[in-house]
């Protein structure tokens, strides 16, 4: 996408409305556990709403990259059995303080390594090729300027061991991380350049640290290396605070962001990750989201 200007990307979103988007020409999923961790009840419920996608993270009260591979299967015959693909499976890999470069930290980095191989092995299983990354947390300390030429080589390397198994790494931006916002995250895609190393864009973690993510966040990323967006709203609370809330009860403009992707030619996955906590439990609170994001969907 070529550097955009705030009024273009206004111009972009708001120019004539795309027809009605149907969810058969938009990969919309849902992460499962923010339904239920039983895959079967998870799909039962995307089945309700005639969707075919679904971002996996947990299973059955497990991160899904510690579970053995057989109830992975078990999950897969699953999600088979209602027809639901696998769009990203969610790994917690680099979710974690950059080690130190020390033989102590190395090993840290190792025991990275072989979750990354586990996340192989289940990716092949549930039949995608795109798993849920980051970058590193940040310290408690703040930001390390000078950890960013390790931390893009890091993810390099990922990025290069992912490739000799056709797989994609989705890096997402999230809160408290080296890759927190559309403008981080447009500096790690200029500084690696693998192919197969692209985004989890997630607008309302970028606007947990201040930033404006659509339209100023967004200028920042190249839309042909985003290969999953995540979608719910958020708010302010009366001490400025970002919070998460129902998809169309809150302050971002979901219409708007996703024409915009889709007018930049966007041909990868939504994935409604609520985050928002119900009274009433997080089924109850996913219904409520994927209702409003469905509404949303239609004016895009």
């Amino acid at each position: 996408m070529p550097n955009l200007t705030r009024r273009d990307l206004f111009a972009l979103a708001l120019a004539s409305p795309l027809a009605a988007m149907p969810l058969n020409k938009i990969r919309l999923g849902v992460t499962t556990d923010e339904i239920d961790d039983d895959p079967a009840v998870a799909a039962k419920f995307l089945r309700e709403f005639n969707l075919s996608w679904a971002e996996v993270r947990n299973l059955w009260g497990k991160y899904n990259t510690v579970q053995p591979a057989e109830k992975i299967k078990e999950a897969r015959g699953i999600f088979d059995e209602y027809g639901i693909k696998v769009a990203v499976e969610g790994t917690g890999f680099f979710k974690i303080p950059l080690p130190p470069d020390t033989p102590e930290g190395h090993k840290v980095i190792d025991e990275q390594w072989k979750l990354l191989d586990a996340a192989f092995e289940r990716a092949r299983i549930f039949g995608t090729d795109k798993l849920r990354t980051f970058a590193f947390n940040l310290p408690k300390s703040g930001e390390d300027a000078n950890a960013y030429p390790r931390i893009y080589e890091l993810v390099r390397e990922a990025a290069r061991r992912a490739k000799a198994k056709n797989v994609r790494l989705a890096v997402e931006n999230v809160g408290n991380s080296y890759v927190w916002t559309g403008e981080d995250a447009g500096k790690l895609l200029k500084a690696v350049k693998e192919d197969n190393l692209g985004l989890t864009w997630d607008p309302n973690n970028a606007a947990e640290k201040g930033e404006t993510p659509f339209p100023d966040g967004f200028r920042h990323l190249e839309v042909a290396r985003v290969f999953n967006v995540h979608v719910r709203d958020f708010k302010h609370d009366g001490t400025g605070h970002v919070v998460w809330t129902a998809v169309g009860e809150g302050e971002f403009d979901n219409v708007a962001h996703i024409r915009a992707l889709l007018k930049a030619g966007y041909k990868e996955g939504f994935t409604l990750e609520t985050h928002w906590k119900s009274p009433q439990g997080k089924m109850h609170a996913s219904r409520t989201s994927l209702t409003g994001l469905l509404k949303v969907i239609e004016k895009a």
